[in-house]
């Protein structure tokens, strides 16, 4: 691989890659930020008026596919269009999927934008990860490869965070002329400034768009459509169609059972492998199962957390900095007026009478429903609030507030000859993980919440112990999996990673499908506390022998 000369610190290449993520991620996150509030608005301000349960399966099942599509747009990147092109087609068909979400039309038109937005995101996202991966192969900069990933990862958590305001602000000031549309077009522009900004750096990548022959022993990508795609379809149908449903929903059922023979090829990679590639695709798949439970709890912040900010969380903003914040559109007004909110039925549409005109009910404002009647505001007045969709800033806000000090952590023990091998980071990152659902179980017990709101500081909380596991355990992924996977198979476990994301994303759907049946929230999130700590120690007496592999994998050009 010929590189460009460099300047001594890191490549161009990276910061090209950076701002591509970033503004990528910006839109990302600004519309799975708002796209359960979006599902679920029922004060007449443009929304789907879904309930939970049908809102969350949407969800669930768009942050799945999300995260499923980079199997696919790795496999075909690895074998024929290789990285740039990917990217180029990835970021422009993200772009068409948000500003289809923009016209707010019908069902058709809204699943088509999601359609667009996850086949989009299957050439885009992997392909990014291991063409930064191929930037540092060389010699020289592998040394600076973990650096490199933590790095880029502050562009992703840079447009994760700003996302939500601009999502809030538009939302606000046009929520009675299709501010959710706004907002989604919002998206869509960050995509667009995306594709342009790594279309004028592409010099200083180009160089790393290397696609390896095919070598004996890899799959024709015919024989993985045949025994990994069409048996997954075939499963899915099985799972759609069976009498009833196991988890929930037809949907989910359909997504689980599609991915059985994604599972299962990835394990005939294993199998099929030999001598030391085999042991560098077991301890990734070692660690891909751990991060399952990782990716559960992460994605809760998109569903089950959404629904506490915006229901269980006391959100009224303190009087005195309500007129510094009115200008940025941060504060969403609410009252008990009733409203007209139209009536859902099960298949997701409104209900309608004999002449086609939408049935509707008197309701007010959710928010109300556990606030104690001392603190509704006076008749005639509004509450102001904090956008629900804010509080997804609360993570992206620790990250790059926790980053210096983990990396110090970790630095200040390699110092001392104790560093935290990868596989460590691993295990401790999953316990983490689950005390942060420790302290939502906490915040459920220490009041009655169908009578009562609790404090911001509790969601603040857990998403700040949360973000520690997550320095520990997703830039470190991206790393590792560059470093472990053999060569020829970069972008096929790149799209691994993704697909444990992406399992992580439904199961978390499934979960918050049946928060409405969880009388006691407080199981809830002990459910996915116990299984992180579970998964934590399970791993822990392996994770010297999987270091061994790690090492010697990164000091391997193959």
């Amino acid at each position: 691989m010929n590189a460009l000369p460099e300047k001594k610190g890191h490549p161009r290449g990276l910061y090209v890659l950076f701002f591509t993520e970033m503004w990528e991620r910006f839109g990302y996150y600004l519309m799975i930020g708002i796209f359960f509030l979006y599902l679920h608005d029922t004060v007449g301000h443009g929304g789907r008026g879904l309930d939970t349960a049908p809102a969350v399966s949407i969800v669930g099942t768009y942050v799945a596919l999300i995260y499923l599509s980079p199997f696919i747009g790795g496999l075909i990147a690895d074998r024929y269009l290789g990285y740039t092109k990917s990217i180029f087609i990835g970021g422009s068909l993200l772009s068409l999927g948000y500003f289809l979400l923009a016209f707010n039309g019908s069902d058709a038109v809204m699943y088509s934008g999601l359609f667009f937005a996850i086949t989009g995101n299957g050439f885009f996202k992997p392909n990014i990860s291991t063409l930064l991966g191929n930037i540092y192969n060389r010699p020289d900069l592998k040394p600076k490869k973990d650096i490199a990933y933590n790095i880029f990862y502050m562009g992703i958590n840079i447009g994760a965070f700003i996302c939500n305001f601009v999502a809030a602000y538009l939302h606000n000031k046009f929520q009675d002329n299709n501010g959710w549309g706004i907002a989604f077009s919002a998206a869509g522009f960050g995509m667009v400034i995306s594709v342009i900004w790594f279309a004028f750096g592409l010099k200083h990548v180009k160089h790393a768009d290397v696609i390896k022959p095919v070598q004996e022993g890899d799959m024709p990508i015919s024989k993985i459509f045949t025994t990994v795609f069409l048996p997954a379809i075939a499963a899915g149908l099985i799972g759609w169609f069976i009498p009833g449903n196991i988890l929930g929903s037809d949907s989910n059922d359909a997504f689980i059972f599609a991915c059985i023979p994604i599972i299962i090829f990835y394990f005939s990679l294993l199998f099929r492998a030999k001598g030391f590639e085999r042991k560098r695709i077991s301890t990734l798949l070692i660690l891909f199962g751990v991060s399952i439970i990782f990716w559960n709890i992460y994605n809760q912040n998109a569903t089950a957390l959404t629904i506490w900010a915006q229901t269980y969380t006391d959100r009224e903003a303190p009087k005195a900095i309500q007129p510094a914040l009115k200008p940025f559109g941060f504060l969403e007004s609410v009252n008990t007026k009733p409203t007209e909110i139209p009536v859902v039925d099960e298949q997701f549409r409104a209900q309608t009478d004999a002449h086609g005109k939408v049935l509707t009910k008197q309701g007010t404002d959710l928010y109300f429903q556990n606030l104690q009647k001392d603190k509704y505001p006076p008749p005639g007045e509004d509450l102001k609030l904090f956008s629900t969709e804010i509080y997804q800033s609360i993570n992206p806000f620790w990250i790059i507030v926790l980053t210096p000090l983990v990396v110090a952590f970790f630095g200040w023990r390699t110092s001392r000859n104790k560093t935290l091998s990868t596989p460590s980071k691993f295990a401790w990152g999953t316990l983490i993980a689950g005390l942060s659902s420790v302290v939502m179980v906490i915040a459920c017990l220490i009041t009655n919440i169908y009578f009562n709101k609790v404090s911001s500081w509790w969601i603040i909380s857990s998403y700040g112990v949360f973000t520690i596991s997550e320095l520990f355990v997703s830039p470190v992924g991206l790393s590792l999996t560059s470093k472990v996977a053999p060569r020829r198979l970069t972008a096929l476990m790149m799209g691994g990673w993704f697909i444990v994301t992406s399992l992580g994303g439904k199961i978390s759907g499934i979960l918050a499908g049946f928060w409405d049946k969880f009388d006691n929230k407080a199981v809830f999130f002990a459910i996915s506390a116990i299984a992180a700590i579970i998964a934590c120690f399970l791993l822990l007496p392996l994770t010297k022998k999987l270091n061994v592999i790690v090492e010697e994998a990164a000091a391997s050009d193959d």
